[in-house]
């Protein structure tokens, strides 16, 4: 069987190729073969959410003309840092990332696009440049090496309360049905995002769960496979369309939110990172960690403060980094512990074909490497985040390892092997994370040189992400609104729809 038989993507089992592969030739095929009445042109603004452009199609030589040349758009109603007098943008189609439109009552291709100057130049500013920049730098950096990612999208569920089967408060994680209400939702979106393109790992029920009044919340998550940078960020940003969506269809709410109220576990966005170099996991040495991760460690340590920037971009997001809430509050790192910042998952580095073989008796017992598993976890982004820009930051971070010296000692020296919440001693040494937008601002300009180097993130980009940061005046906030649920359910509903 091939590759693409199975392939959920039905533009790939069509057109029997890889989407890296697809050409405008290939379009024009899906859209004569799949009679295609609509086009949509999708890309990503400051705001860290989809924007649409329509096309009805007139003809051939019209959608010929509409992929080759794309079109123009206002910028600064895109990018508040432009001028308005100068702010005319080209939006020009990447094919690779084209998908059938799941919700369009006519038959409707989308495609994700780049920004391009008036001179026909890539836009120095927009977030899916940034990262394509990031990711060139650090390969010529690090001779080749690839930084591959994928993400981790948790979500709650805002819907009338159900009084049958009630699930026990803060205790859904992996609930079935019918404790777990909002499964076929979830089933209905995974299968939408992986038609889309998405390579998803798995989808579950998460810890988060309670009710107030009549309106009861559930937390759920779906989590990707690792893929090259700019395919993780695009299919971020298209699953967390197609999940909106299908929830207006359903009649819910889902949100990303950071945070929910107090004593309620907060959503994050976790981002698993993975370096490799000829289809080999780099990660991973002869007897455990290589010096290449403990590099990449160490430089995502030494911009954790800073990184935030990108990753918790609203209030709420500070009100979920707080102890005792399986959220990090302290730059530190360690092997499957949920209370450090950077978290090395459990691999299947040795006896994976044993346990096959042990639990399958009439299998073979073979040894079979799983090495390309292994990952490293970030824990501290959330939904607020602008993907590519959090993604660019993190590949950012991940290279300066490889500038640092001593990167491994460095790295080393943070190890915790404890829960650090239950040793004051280990606690205490450890430099804790910002706990407002405007503590995360007053550390991206303390760093600004390490991401403006190599041209990655332009100086006007980090002044306009600056100021938002500092738009919210939340330097004291947390300890001002304290635990009071009022509150924070009134600054929760500012920002439920965040990124």
């Amino acid at each position: 069987m091939d590759n693409y038989t199975m392939n959920p993507n039905r533009l790939v089992a069509f057109l029997e190729k890889p989407a890296s592969q697809f050409t405008k030739a290939d379009i024009l095929r899906v859209i004569e073969e799949f009679r295609i009445e609509m086009v949509n042109f999708r890309y990503m603004a400051s705001d860290g959410r989809l924007k649409t452009l329509n096309f009805v199609i007139n003809g051939y030589d019209h959608i010929d003309e509409v992929l080759t040349s794309g079109e123009r758009v206002d910028g600064s109603s895109l990018f508040p840092f432009l001028e308005a007098g100068s702010s005319d943008l080209y939006v020009i189609p990447r094919f690779r990332t084209a998908f059938l439109n799941p919700f369009a009552e006519i038959p409707t291709l989308d495609i994700l696009c780049n920004f391009y100057t008036k001179d026909g130049q890539p836009f120095e500013m927009a977030p899916e440049y940034t990262l394509a920049k990031a990711g060139r730098a650090f390969r010529e950096t690090t001779s080749g090496m690839e930084f591959e990612v994928m993400g981790e999208l948790e979500y709650y569920v805002i819907a009338d309360k159900d009084d049958l089967f009630v699930p026990a408060d803060q205790k859904g994680y992996h609930t079935s049905r019918p404790f777990c209400k909002f499964e076929d939702f979830r089933i209905e979106a995974m299968k939408l995002i992986a038609e889309s393109g998405g390579l998803i790992k798995y989808g579950h029920s998460e810890v988060g769960n309670f009710t107030v009044g009549d309106t009861m919340y559930e937390q759920n998550e779906i989590e990707f496979l690792p893929t090259t940078l700019e395919d993780a960020a695009d299919q971020l940003v298209i699953a967390k369309w197609i999940m909106r969506a299908l929830a207006y269809r359903y009649g819910i709410t889902v949100t990303f939110a950071p945070k929910i109220t107090v004593g309620k576990a907060g959503s994050g966005m976790h981002i698993h990172t993975r370096v490799s170099k000829d289809g080999k996991n780099m990660y991973v040495g002869e007897n455990g960690l290589s010096e290449i991760a403990h590099k990449t460690i160490a430089g995502i340590l030494s911009l954790a403060g800073s990184l935030t920037a990108f990753g918790d971009t609203n209030p709420t997001s500070y009100f979920r980094l707080v102890p005792h809430q399986e959220a990090p509050t302290n730059i530190c790192w360690g092997d499957r512990n949920r209370s450090a910042m950077v978290r090395v998952p459990l691999g299947w580095t040795k006896g994976s074909g044993n346990m096959m073989a042990h639990c399958n008796p009439l299998e073979r017992d073979t040894e079979v490497d799983f090495s390309h598993k292994q990952t490293i976890e970030l824990r501290t982004p959330d939904g607020s985040a602008n993907v590519y820009l959090l993604l660019a930051g993190m590949t950012v971070a991940a290279r300066h390892g490889f500038e640092m010296e001593n990167a491994v000692q460095y790295a080393k020296d943070r190890y915790v092997s404890v829960n650090i919440f239950e040793h004051e001693e280990v606690l205490n040494r450890l430099d804790v994370l910002p706990d407002s937008c405007a503590a995360s601002a007053d550390l991206l300009e303390r760093d600004r040189a390490i991401y403006e180097d190599k041209g990655v993130f332009v100086p006007q980009l980090i002044d306009g992400i600056l100021k938002d940061l500092r738009s919210y005046n939340d330097r004291n906030l947390r300890a001002e609104i304290g635990n009071n649920p009022d509150k924070i359910l009134e600054l929760v509903q500012t920002f439920i729809h965040c990124g």
